[in-house]
């Protein structure tokens, strides 16, 4: 049964969204190129958009039980992924060049999973996507999201395959983030050095 819905606009920025049961303070170490999709941590998941800052109409839902399927050509095949709760409120965040804003609208209240038994508490959430114009690019490109979650135990995520030049994509990306990582150690540990030897 559908206990709570949320349906509101959010203006993406280039790199589509964070969501989930978690706040974060920098990009995900890695990008889900081939799914819409993909895990940050076990509480939140990176969705990639066909829009690139444009406006994108969400739906969030909440169920007390796995709800029957989207029929239709409406949608992309649905996506499904586990995420770890505990509690905590559905987290909405925006991700543009080194930026992550909390974007959940201020006039809808924060939406929380019903209280189920057992430690640690798991949701299930499953996704849906449309666009009008499938060609990414900036501006309105017609694009819908429908999220949906309830309570389940963890089970494996769904997910389309993926090709060689995702695969490619993602390891590309992940050698990027590590690198800015290691660039971010070593400047601000030569920093602290200096610092220290121009105080003795």
């Amino acid at each position: 049964m559908l206990m709570h819905e949320a349906v509101f606009t959010v203006d993406l920025g280039e790199d589509g969204y964070i969501i989930g049961f978690a706040e974060h303070d920098g990009y995900p170490a890695q990008m889900p190129y081939g799914w819409r999709c993909g895990p940050v941590d076990d509480s939140s998941i990176v969705v990639m958009t066909t829009t690139d800052t444009g406006p994108l109409q969400m739906r969030v839902q909440v169920h007390d039980s796995r709800p029957e399927p989207e029929t239709g050509n409406q949608w992309e095949p649905a996506e499904e992924v586990s995420l770890l709760c505990d509690d905590a409120p559905v987290h909405l965040e925006l991700l543009d060049p080194g930026d992550v804003t909390d974007t959940w609208p201020e006039n809808e209240p924060a939406i929380r999973m019903p209280a189920s038994p057992g430690t640690p508490q798991w949701v299930r959430m499953r996704m849906y996507c449309h666009a009008d114009d499938y060609e990414p690019g900036i501006g309105d490109r017609g694009e819908r999201h429908l999220i949906q979650l309830w309570p389940a135990p963890p089970a494996d995520p769904v997910h389309p395959p993926i090709s060689n030049e995702d695969r490619q994509a993602r390891t590309e990306y992940t050698t990027a983030m590590a690198r800015q990582t290691e660039e971010y150690v070593v400047e601000y540990t030569v920093h602290l050095t200096g610092h220290d030897l121009g105080d003795s």
